[in-house]
């Protein structure tokens, strides 16, 4: 079986198998996103006609999905990749109907307040999201009862117990793993603003697994994607599932929504 092939995973992940993943491999920036994703929707209740804030969604791998997958309108909001390249991978993906390609950064985003359903952010919020204040910020733009998910590169111990960054990871990403937290602080971190109901927060099930078979189909089909990838293939394979997998987090923003929208009492 090539790596290529090995993607295909309907056993665990049967929403992601019926994406082509030379598809996939060609909006490569990270670990396998729709795979996240997915295991991250188990906990979310996402229903069609919901408006999605995707944050940090890079080529627009996840946004495709979720306006395939679970019928929601979507805005896809990246810093790094520019809206005309994103809206054109919406178009080529027939979903240009349902998803708006918005650059802004993660800080400063162009919205008006409580004006979704969902926030959902994959393989991004470490980047921007560790500030004690991040999240109150990014609230203002979630209705009251809305949802949060957020999937992130995690440790399984925090680096503070440790002592230190383990070689293996240190030397490829330096100081930047510190934003790699367990599943436990990320819920604290929720939880003590009283902002939002933490619903679920746990470590992805063999995803430190995940990441290393994405990415050694990154490094057999991608051009230069040996000479590009194989330091993350060290770091994985040093690692061996010790300390690397992936923190999947939900919540909802305490208050009642309005009457009559997603999210009320049935």
């Amino acid at each position: 079986m090539t790596a290529l092939d090995d993607l295909v995973r309907p056993d665990r992940y049967p929403r992601s198998s019926g994406y082509d993943p030379a598809w996939l491999l060609g909006l490569d920036m990270g670990p396998h996103p729709l795979w996240l994703l997915e295991n991250l929707a188990e906990d979310l209740d996402l229903r069609p006609g919901m408006r999605v804030l995707d944050l940090g969604s890079g080529r627009g791998a996840t946004s495709v999905f979720l306006a395939r997958e679970y019928g929601v309108q979507v805005v896809a909001a990246d810093w790094w990749i520019a809206a005309d390249e994103a809206a054109a991978v919406f178009a080529e993906a027939g979903v240009e109907d349902r998803v708006d390609a918005v650059r802004a950064e993660a800080h400063a985003l162009p919205f008006e307040e409580e004006s979704f359903d969902a926030v959902v952010s994959v393989d991004a919020f470490e980047y921007f999201g560790t500030a004690d204040n991040y999240l109150p910020y990014l609230l203002r733009f979630l209705r009251p009862g809305g949802q949060l998910g957020m999937a992130t590169p995690a440790m399984t111990q925090e680096i503070r117990e440790l002592g230190a960054i383990p070689p293996h990871i240190k030397n490829l990403v330096g100081w930047e793993a510190l934003a790699w937290h367990t599943a436990e602080w990320w819920r604290f971190q929720w939880a003590m603003t009283e902002l939002v109901t933490v619903t679920s927060a746990r470590l992805q099930k063999d995803g430190w697994q995940d990441w290393l078979r994405w990415t050694r189909a990154c490094a057999e089909h991608l051009p230069d994607g040996r000479a590009a990838n194989q330091p993350v293939l060290d770091m994985l394979t040093a690692d061996d599932g010790e300390f690397l997998t992936f923190a999947l987090l939900t919540a909802h923003k305490n208050g009642a929504p309005p009457q009559g929208t997603y999210g009320a009492a049935e």
